[in-house]
């Protein structure tokens, strides 16, 4: 009897291994398919350069210059401010935070000073992923934008190299941001340009992430993850499509001009502030 009960549990062994091995495998597999997984996501996008504004004072060097009118293409729109150079109460980080102040002084001729920083030459990409995470200022007369210009100016001057807007911001419409491009066949000096609104009533008293996704082919603009915007390559060159260039970006708060002071200035509010908690820039591995 004692040989009959043996020779039944070594067979209830024999069968109940292969049971457990197949459960170890598969648990395995699992584990292989979420990591690869996992990893295929990370591939994806490649963090190459970043802000956290992590170190207060003024803007990191390395990473940032001042636009300062009349030493850059681009300027008009006939703001009202001028654009200062390493001035704490314009430009200044803390806690984690950049924020881009304007006020109302008189400022080298113009009646407002605020800060217009770019990446230009420290930070230029050809295609790409770009991540700003901002709250944006109210009141009749503010301009804040999250835009990018041509590096190189490969095809001349404004519209004909392009502009890219992936955030505007005017105080009078407080409920909507914007994404626009600009080209020499769409732009808004004839009234061609290409852009949409999205309903954001939370825009300046809540943080936002504004993403815009860039490749040979569109240009995609996301608030908080949802896309509203994209403009495509149609083929006709660079006069419909000069983003096959590198492209630097800039972060400014304007005040006034043909679009922000649409409807007036309210002194009565200043000063303004325009706060970004992080620029994250990524690229994937061919574009890099």
């Amino acid at each position: 009897m004692y040989d009959i009960i043996l020779k039944h549990i070594q067979v209830k062994k024999l069968l109940f291994l292969p049971v457990i091995f197949l459960l170890f495998t598969h648990c395995v597999n699992s584990k292989k398919e979420k990591a690869d997984t996992k990893s295929a996501s990370t591939n994806e996008w490649q963090l190459v350069w970043s802000d956290e504004f992590d170190t207060d004072g003024l803007p990191d060097t390395t990473k940032w210059n001042y636009a300062t009118r009349g030493n850059e293409y681009g300027w008009g729109n006939n703001e009202k401010q001028w654009y200062t150079v390493a001035n704490p109460v314009n430009a200044f980080v803390s806690d984690g935070v950049l924020t881009i102040t304007a006020i109302k002084e008189l400022t080298s001729g113009k009646d407002y000073s605020s800060a217009r920083l770019t990446t230009k030459g420290k930070g230029d990409w050809k295609y790409g992923k770009l991540e700003v995470k901002a709250k944006v200022p109210s009141g009749k007369g503010t301009w804040p934008a999250i835009w990018m210009l041509s590096t190189e100016n490969s095809y001349g001057g404004w519209p004909k190299s392009g502009e890219i807007d992936i955030m505007e911001h005017v105080g009078y419409d407080p409920d909507t941001v914007h994404s626009t491009v600009h080209t020499e066949l769409f732009n808004h000096t004839i009234g061609t340009q290409v852009g949409k609104p999205f309903y954001l009533p939370t825009a300046s008293t809540e943080f936002h992430v504004y993403t815009m996704e860039w490749d040979e082919n569109e240009i995609r603009s996301y608030v908080d993850g949802e896309q509203y915007f994209n403009f495509l390559n149609n083929g006709e060159g660079s006069g419909a499509w000069p983003f096959d260039q590198p492209f630097h970006l800039i972060l400014n708060l304007a005040i006034g001009g043909g679009w922000g002071g649409k409807m007036g200035i309210d002194d009565s509010l200043f000063p303004h502030q325009f706060q970004i908690d992080y620029v994250r820039i990524y690229q994937k591995s061919s574009a890099q």
